[in-house]
């Protein structure tokens, strides 16, 4: 999978990249990540990317001009997936993440300042994808989580797949509770059950705790 990121800011995706399972997924070429500068299509000598809104407010806006040319460029007459982030966007979730999991190349366009200009977003963009009900500075953060859960799920990244499979969401529903060694620390017991050796009823317990979780501080995805 190639993972192209248009950001203002492409130094800060340095110290993301060179860790854990991205680190990984890239040394294992089951990923690559090209990391393009915004500011090197600006059109004049300060680099400036960004302008005053028409219409007046405050805020600055970033122009359609670079960004516009930064995906042609990388699209290089390919029609890629161009995802924007921004609290305008869908909700990220596993279910999202598998859509883009069996691309072969998207675009990660991480906007900055105000907003970016419409025309982008209506004539450019494919996706809008927001990581919460909140305000960030800019893309880059949501763009290292999208990377860092399709990076998981390429293939012979993780030691044992099966383990991503068994995460919260894979299935609709929160994960269960999991004890390791001791079996008791200072008073504190793992759940007889799970010592039992009786794989039917482990199980069984684990469902209905994945259920109550769920039930408890998720009812909308019991609802789903």
């Amino acid at each position: 999978m190639i993972i192209n990121v248009l950001s203002l800011f492409p130094d800060s995706f340095a110290s993301f990249l060179s860790e854990s399972i991205p680190k990984i997924a890239i040394e294992k070429d089951k990923i690559k990540i090209n990391l393009i500068d915004i500011r090197d299509f600006s059109n004049n000598r300060q680099r400036q990317v960004d302008d005053y809104p028409y219409g007046g407010g405050s805020g600055m806006v970033i122009k359609p001009e670079p960004l516009i040319e930064a995906i042609e460029y990388v699209q290089n007459g390919k029609k890629l997936p161009v995802i924007y982030f921004t609290p305008q966007g869908r909700l990220l979730n596993q279910q999202i993440v598998r859509e883009y999991l069996i691309q072969p190349e998207l675009i990660l366009l991480c906007g900055h300042y105000k907003e970016i200009d419409q025309r982008v977003r209506d004539y450019f963009v494919t996706d809008e994808i927001s990581i919460g009900d909140f305000v960030l500075s800019g893309g880059e953060l949501p763009a290292m989580i999208l990377i860092d859960a399709l990076a998981r799920l390429q293939k012979g990244v993780l030691s044992d797949i099966d383990s991503a499979m068994s995460d919260s969401h894979e299935n609709g529903l929160l994960g269960q509770p999991y004890y390791t060694r001791p079996a008791d620390f200072r008073g504190m017991k793992v759940p007889d059950v799970l010592l039992s050796g009786n794989h039917k009823n482990i199980e069984l317990w684990r469902q209905k705790k994945s259920l109550e979780l769920t039930q408890q501080r998720r009812s909308d995805l019991i609802k789903k």
